[in-house]
């Protein structure tokens, strides 16, 4: 099983900056998981939220911003550009998800397509373009059928999306295997790898285990590698 940062090591570092992927690396991850949003002017850029306020205090919308605009108001601010050249550097594997719904509809998947055939080196690493969005997903499949995904799922995720996605990975939350691990079974019988975040308790971690997760997602990976007692 495979340990991903959850926007890095975001339980000791600002999550999505440089830091918490060098914090990351610092800690053992194999790979980092982000979130991509798009500014104004198509910077696609490392965001959670459709707004600044909770990590910037700034009410502003990333959509409606430019990336001069964002990156004033938050200076850490990664780009996509920027933390793939980091992975590719750091030899790590990447999940990028991407946000909906925004302003942009998939204009989002294409700018990830762009950029991630534009990254020296991308090919070096592992790759797998996420979201919540079943469309999404199936627009990644038009645009490049070469690239993985993996469909994200929460507990009102009707199963059927996930057993018509396209997506090689299925990514459902911790809270629904805990409940019902039978979902690890259920998705390997379909073919497809399995993802689970966000993965941060000892109990959780020791599941994900016996279950056969491929890629276990967390704030910290470095307990997580302590608790399967990994080198």
């Amino acid at each position: 099983m495979l340990i991903y940062a959850h926007r890095g090591a975001s339980a000791d570092f600002p999550e999505l900056t440089l830091a918490a992927y060098e914090g990351a690396v610092a800690q053992g991850a194999d790979g980092f998981e982000c979130d991509v949003r798009l500014t104004k002017d198509e910077v696609p850029v490392l965001w959670h939220n459709a707004t600044m306020l909770a990590r910037a205090a700034n009410p502003g919308l990333i959509a409606e911003m430019t990336y001069k605009e964002v990156s004033r108001a938050y200076p850490q601010i990664l780009t996509l550009d920027e933390f793939l050249t980091f992975a590719v550097k750091s030899k790590k594997g990447v999940l990028i998800e991407t946000k909906h719904p925004v302003l942009s509809g998939n204009r989002i998947e294409e700018v990830v397509v762009e950029k991630l055939k534009a990254t020296k080196g991308i090919e070096k690493i592992d790759v797998s373009v996420m979201s919540f969005s079943w469309l999404a997903i199936e627009k990644m499949k038009r645009l490049d059928r070469t690239i993985p995904t993996t469909f994200l799922m929460h507990k009102n995720t009707p199963w059927f999306q996930a057993k018509l996605s396209s997506a090689k990975t299925i990514g459902p939350g911790i809270n629904e295997l805990r409940e019902e691990p039978i979902r690890a079974q259920r998705i390997k019988e379909l073919g497809r790898s399995l993802n689970v975040w966000t993965v941060d308790e000892d109990a959780d971690i020791k599941l994900c285990a016996q279950v056969g997760v491929d890629i276990l997602i967390t704030n910290k990976p470095a307990h997580a590698c302590e608790v399967l007692r990994y080198p």
